[in-house]
């Protein structure tokens, strides 16, 4: 609520994240008024809690420059340096700064159904790989195929590494020969799907292993939920009482 205060209904509009959202969304003019705030929303979980860095994709750097704009203006209209402008923190692969869904279309997105979750058992995850989309063009294994904008070899790039090359498909030494052979024709996508499912299932597999022993005791997992909840508010009333003592309406604070 302070924070909208600070900022310009233009400004959000000018969002590169939330005009492609509002597009893809079909909202038109009947936008919706938490989503146009939804940026506000995100630069007060992240300055509630301090946050000095923010790991995210390229998509979410909109929202960071955001959070630093609403920062600076109520560092510079209160006083002090009440709240902490964050940095992002990249993905050290390009490809991961936004995954691409697996129907070529857009990112990931749970409303557009194109999403590989970490839940998904192995029978699920094979599925949702040998239907990807990739090159249309590539029809023939003996044509020549485009790995540009072609999702198995975007998330080929994000996971895969040359161990994985040894391990599974000890005919390449690493992706670029891979990509080469494939360009050039003579690689079929079921191949280069079929060492996609062992890459992401061997990188998935200790995390669905994982998940699937907190999921064995709920009663553990809400314990932990409940306590992460506790320290939450500690954290963010510490701060909203340094943020209401700026502007001047700490009105209950004893010390006054």
């Amino acid at each position: 609520m302070y924070f909208l205060n600070l900022v310009t209904l233009a400004r959000l509009e000018r969002n590169p994240t939330v005009k492609h959202e509002i597009r893809e969304k079909g909202f038109g003019h009947s936008i919706p008024a938490g989503f146009m705030a939804y940026p506000v929303s995100q630069a007060a979980d992240i300055t509630a809690f301090r946050a000095k860095y923010v790991p995210c994709g390229d998509d979410q750097l909109p929202m960071l420059e955001q959070t630093r704009e609403l920062v600076s203006v109520f560092n510079r209209i209160y006083g002090g340096n009440v709240l902490v402008e964050p940095k992002e923190i990249l993905p050290k692969r390009s490809a991961c700064f936004r995954l691409i869904g697996t129907d070529g279309s857009g990112k990931m997105s749970k409303s557009l159904g194109n999403c590989i979750y970490i839940k998904d058992d192995e029978k699920t995850l094979k599925e949702k790989i040998m239907s990807m989309f990739t090159d249309p063009t590539h029809i023939n294994v003996s044509d020549p195929g485009h790995t540009e904008n072609n999702p198995v070899f975007i998330y080929l790039e994000a996971f895969s590494s040359d161990a994985h090359f040894a391990e599974y498909l000890p005919e390449y030494h690493n992706l670029s020969e891979m990509k080469e052979h494939y360009q050039k024709g003579g690689l079929g996508d079921m191949k280069c799907k079929k060492f996609l499912f062992n890459v992401l299932n061997e990188t998935l597999l200790p995390l669905r292993k994982r998940r699937e022993w907190y999921e064995r005791d709920k009663a553990e997992l809400l314990n932990i939920l409940k306590k992460g909840t506790e320290k939450a508010v500690e954290v963010t009333e510490r701060t909203l009482t340094e943020v209401r003592e700026a502007i001047g309406i700490n009105y209950f604070n004893t010390n006054l």
